[in-house]
């Protein structure tokens, strides 16, 4: 690594401009026409596919792989598009070993499963990049339906939507559409502007407005837009997240990992983007691995994830871990934070180590220091903003099978709804599905 001049604390350019543009370069490169039809070959085609069953979203996985292995990606982009209308995002940030490539027969005959995710890549950026939308609207319902939400699950209702032939209008908080893609997700994964080309691409369908800036609870509310709409659908995402609630969290140099994902997200010129030297990241799911990553590829000399049980027991799957520790990031589990330390600033951060006990987890009575300059709190997101009104069940909005909730007319799902995973291609299942119950609703179809 190259140190600019400024050696000490939270300081920007920790590398050059040419080291940081290689190291946010695309991580999973595309294949070419022969890697890709290679990559086919391997598929079994099997009758009873044990990867449809896999992906929540149920693509035909083997019928487009056999399309691209007889020279027809286009079809296989429809294939694929026609189940996930975000499928070019999924296949870059879908944890794919362990949903359709965890159960390919492949990897359990040979721990080699066929690579799925890159083979849907190939196929659906032949239509992103070349801004081809295959689908087209249905005749005019004369509907209206309010969507919340710009996320996956909000994108994949609202485009579903304008397919039937209503009108949607999007609304979202912040200034773009894109939601967990567009803010949540680590540059690496998400090069080139991909987000925001798949979302325009999306909105080629037509028929959605989209409005930024708009707040639920701030800015409309959900009686205004029961009144105005046919129908409501809520993908508010999680945007609250959780406090470590310990001695020192106030210091500057404690983080929320989301902020820092999304600023870096945004962020124009990542020379300008402050980073620490000693880096420590607590928790251990996706965003955490995410915030590691990212703080290791901007110049961070010692970055630490602290996991308060043990590996098997972190929602990050074992690829994003192992990635992680490639690229330097130490692990540490069974250790929780009990207080950060500095005057002013934040300098170290106590763990004690933790053991199961008969009330569950529980310090040792052991405990230790690691230095930090700056310190990422990732421990988990929940929802805040949901009308009162709504049923709420193990703080997310409850829904049945369909994505409705305890209120007629409105509808939710993606994060911030039970029943989903945490996932992007959960978000667009649920968006998706929520969209053919709110038409065959509002055409009468439906009880």
């Amino acid at each position: 690594m190259t140190n600019s001049p400024q050696t000490d604390g939270i300081v920007p350019a920790r590398l050059d401009r040419a080291t940081l543009a290689d190291n946010f370069d695309d991580l999973y490169p595309d294949f070419d026409d022969h890697q890709a039809r290679v990559a086919a070959d391997r598929c079994y085609f099997c009758h009873d596919a044990p990867c449809i069953a896999a992906c929540p979203t149920e693509i035909d996985i083997p019928l487009f792989i056999r399309q691209i292995q007889t020279g027809m990606p286009e079809g296989a982009a429809r294939t694929i598009l026609s189940q996930n209308i975000l499928g070019g995002m999924c296949a870059r940030v879908c944890p794919t070993e362990t949903l359709c490539e965890g159960a390919c027969v492949r990897n359990a005959a040979e721990g080699n499963p066929v690579e799925i995710g890159r083979l849907q890549r190939y196929a659906t950026d032949r239509l992103l990049l070349a801004n081809d939308h295959p689908f087209t609207r249905a005749a005019p319902t004369g509907k209206r339906i309010a969507v919340v939400g710009a996320g996956p699950a909000g994108l994949a209702c609202a485009h579903r939507l304008a397919m039937k032939g209503h009108d949607v209008v999007l609304h979202d908080a912040r200034p773009k559409a894109g939601g967990l893609n567009e803010y949540g997700i680590a540059a690496y994964k998400a090069a080139n502007g991909i987000a925001q080309a798949e979302v325009d691409w999306l909105l080629r369908i037509g028929g959605i407005t989209v409005k930024t800036g708009v707040k639920l609870g701030a800015d409309v509310t959900l009686e205004a837009l029961k009144a105005d709409f046919d129908a409501v659908f809520l993908g508010l995402g999680l945007a609250g997240v959780n406090a470590l609630n310990i001695p020192g969290e106030d210091l500057s140099g404690v983080r929320d990992a989301v902020d820092f994902i999304a600023e870096l997200r945004q962020c124009a010129d990542l020379s300008t983007l402050p980073m620490g030297r000693n880096v420590v990241v607590i928790g251990g799911g996706m965003t955490a691995v995410d915030a590691a990553v990212q703080s290791r590829l901007l110049g961070a000399e010692h970055v630490t994830i602290v996991y308060r049980r043990d590996r098997a027991a972190m929602s990050a799957s074992d690829y994003e871990i192992n990635h992680a520790a490639t690229e330097g990031v130490r692990l540490i589990t069974g250790a929780m934070p009990v207080a950060v330390h500095g005057s002013g600033k934040v300098e170290a951060v106590e763990f004690a180590y933790t053991r199961s006990g008969p009330t569950g987890l529980e310090p040792t009575g052991e405990t230790f220091r690691l230095a930090a300059d700056l310190v990422f709190k990732a421990i988990g997101q929940r929802l805040v903003g949901a009308p009162e009104a709504l049923t709420l069940d193990k703080g997310k909005i409850a829904i049945d099978g369909a994505g409705r909730t305890s209120i007629a007319g409105v509808w939710a799902g993606g994060d911030c709804a039970t029943g989903g995973e945490d996932l992007t291609v959960t978000a667009v299942a649920q968006g998706r599905d929520a969209a053919e119950d709110i038409h065959a609703t509002l055409m009468g179809a439906a009880g």
